[in-house]
């Protein structure tokens, strides 16, 4: 099997423990995470070739992150050393009515200073069939946005398909670009495009009409107009996807998704999940969970459901990490929420 390549930022997570908020705190768990580092481990946990794609100082910090990487059977081996500092994020986890709360250290952090010919992309792409980034890289510096785009520009040239989250971040656009000038030539060049319920309104102003996300309730037909919209804009993406959250609570959360193929919307079950552990990295474990049901499904549908249950279960695992297995994901598939002790 050829491998799935992802490009983005790996940082420190420093979370509060439980649900202390950080003026509470006097200590963090230190764990690290990022949105394509995150897709890289759940799919090197379901048994596909993976390599991961950044820029880190050669110190302590640095080494430990790929460390952590190497620990869960993600590719390293084309990481660039360099730079002075890792980014951090701070994590307050929120509960009930107190929604979580994220502060980012990652400004100068040694992804941002990259720039384009850091990276030999026909190299890195000759033998993988999938190249993966989001939305949250270019949004750190103009750098950062060039080398995405020509990583995006050498997969199409080499026949990679392209996939993108659009993970619209309001705190990291800071350069003095907006979302939709960087974003409209990245996204031109993707074959799959994820987005949640506000991304695809926020970057490109493309929105469904009459959805509350703040009711808990999310109709997911209601999104068929988007994935409409998105194909008109962007002629060259042949699938469409929306995750679908209804925040009930900080606690209790509905989680579904639906997918368009340009003919069909494909819809999945909806999950009540009740006593969330850890939502971050949520998005990040349904793209992992929908590229490999991608390359693994005969169809689309399948594919959607292994993505929505994926990351069911991850919002049951602390860390940035989906580090589930297939047999898991494929339980919960199958209707099997009892979460019995397995012996």
């Amino acid at each position: 099997m050829k491998k799935v390549v992802t490009f983005g930022e790996i940082m420190l997570r420093l979370s509060t423990p439980g649900h202390l908020r950080i003026i509470q705190s006097n200590s963090f768990e230190a764990t690290f995470g990022g949105g394509e580092s995150n897709v890289a481990v759940s799919l090197a946990n379901y048994g596909i070739p993976t390599s991961y794609v950044t820029r880190v100082p050669n110190n302590d910090i640095g080494r430990a992150a790929v460390a952590n990487l190497r620990k869960h059977n993600v590719g390293t081996e084309n990481i660039a050393w360099g730079g002075d500092r890792l980014g951090i994020y701070f994590l307050e986890t929120g509960a009930v009515s107190r929604g979580s709360k994220v502060v980012y250290d990652r400004a100068h952090s040694a992804i941002s200073d990259v720039q384009p010919g850091t990276f030999d992309w026909d190299e890195i792409f000759k033998d993988a069939e999938w190249f993966h980034w989001t939305g949250i890289t270019p949004a750190i510096s103009q750098g950062a946005a060039d080398v995405c785009l020509e990583a995006i520009q050498a997969a199409n040239r080499l026949g990679v398909t392209v996939s993108t989250d659009l993970n619209y971040r309001k705190k990291l656009w800071k350069y003095g670009k907006t979302p939709g000038e960087v974003m409209e030539q990245l996204v031109a060049g993707c074959d799959v495009i994820l987005g949640n319920e506000e991304d695809a309104e926020k970057v490109f102003d493309i929105h469904p009409e009459g959805v509350d996300v703040t009711s808990g309730h999310v109709e997911a037909a209601a999104y068929e107009s988007v994935g409409r919209q998105m194909m008109e804009k962007f002629p060259r993406a042949k699938k469409i996807i929306i995750t679908l959250r209804g925040s009930i609570s900080a606690s209790h959360n509905s989680w579904s998704g639906v997918l368009w193929d340009g003919n069909k919307l494909h819809t999945a079950p909806t999950y009540q999940i009740t006593d969330i552990v850890d939502r971050v990295g949520g998005g990040d474990s349904f793209m992992g969970g929908l590229i490999y049901g991608l390359l693994n499904y005969d169809n689309d549908t399948e594919a959607l459901g292994f993505a929505v249950a994926a990351s069911c279960l991850k919002h049951t695992i602390f860390g940035d990490f989906n580090l589930v297995t297939v047999e898991e994901v494929e339980k919960l598939m199958s209707g099997d929420a009892s979460g019995r002790v397995s012996r």
